[in-house]
């Protein structure tokens, strides 16, 4: 358990906010789950795109893998055009959408201009259910979709504070708290690392009643989900009761061995939803 702690420390460090990864354990463990629960001809399509990942141009991210699909969007942000530029800066703002936790639920703020997560995730699935489209463009967009339904998943990418996703919020995970670890880096790694590795696994097939159950709705609904979380768990637990109680200076809000408890069971249910419902997308798009 001591690999992500201090991963956790290195990224805070490096990664741009508020679109930090959802990290590696969640986002390969919700792509494992969607791909166990496909119908077969959307596996095989699956693999016949991921196959075709050279056509990403991007040697230094592969594809090829859903696991390895699932972490390319962040695995690209560094990269650069020819001329210094951001290759993929345009993605930034894909990964999140900061809808406010202490005002009602409203996602047309959070993404105006359809640089949010929810539209992305949409928009991807179109284009990869566009057998007429390139195939480049199929590939990329079936890796975002991968990647984003597990960035939806991810509480703090659906509901802030307006503090960068939690970025801007002191934390400790129990008595860890290096310098710059943040209410974000908790819910990307610690806390849903513990959860997948707490109880059975939950890469499986699940039983179809289940997927049905947890895979309806649309992407706004789970939007909305995903933002109660972050209000009602994320934020009233770091802000002991009150999501939008202010945190005194100089202090950090504390995930302790007591918070964790009660926070794992909301974690695993994140990513087994995100896991089947992007199974759910996939079928649509590919089946």
């Amino acid at each position: 358990m001591t690999r992500l702690p201090l991963l956790a420390a290195a990224l805070c460090l490096a990664l741009p906010a508020p679109a930090a990864a959802f990290w590696e354990y969640g986002h390969e463990t919700v792509a494992r789950i969607a791909y166990a629960n496909v119908r077969a001809p959307t596996r095989a399509a699956i693999r016949r795109l991921l196959a075709q990942d050279r056509l990403l141009e991007t040697p230094e991210c592969r594809a090829n893998t859903v696991e390895s699909a699932s972490t390319w969007a962040d695995c690209v942000k560094p990269l650069k055009n020819p001329d210094g530029t951001s290759r993929f800066g345009y993605a930034y703002s894909w990964h999140y959408q900061n809808a406010n936790v202490c005002a009602p639920f409203d996602l047309k703020p959070a993404c105006a201009d359809g640089n949010c997560v929810s539209v992305q995730i949409e928009r991807q699935r179109a284009v990869l259910a566009n057998r007429r489209a390139p195939a480049a463009d199929r590939v990329r967009a079936l890796a975002f979709l991968i990647h984003f339904v597990g960035d939806l998943h991810q509480p703090l990418h659906a509901g802030d504070r307006a503090d960068k996703g939690g970025n801007d919020v002191p934390a400790a995970w129990g008595s860890y708290a290096p310098a710059r670890f943040n209410l974000h880096s908790v819910w990307d790694g610690p806390l849903p690392e513990r959860a997948v590795s707490t109880g059975p696994t939950p890469v499986r097939r699940y039983p179809a009643a289940v997927r049905r159950r947890m895979a309806a709705g649309t992407v706004a609904d789970w939007s909305r989900e995903s933002w109660a979380v972050s209000r009602d768990l994320a934020y009233a637990t770091a802000m002991g009761g009150d999501p939008c109680a202010p945190l005194p200076p100089g202090t950090r809000a504390v995930v302790d061995e007591a918070a964790a408890a009660r926070l794992i069971p909301a974690m695993r249910l994140e990513v087994e939803r995100g896991g089947l419902r992007l199974a759910r997308l996939l079928d649509e798009a590919l089946g």
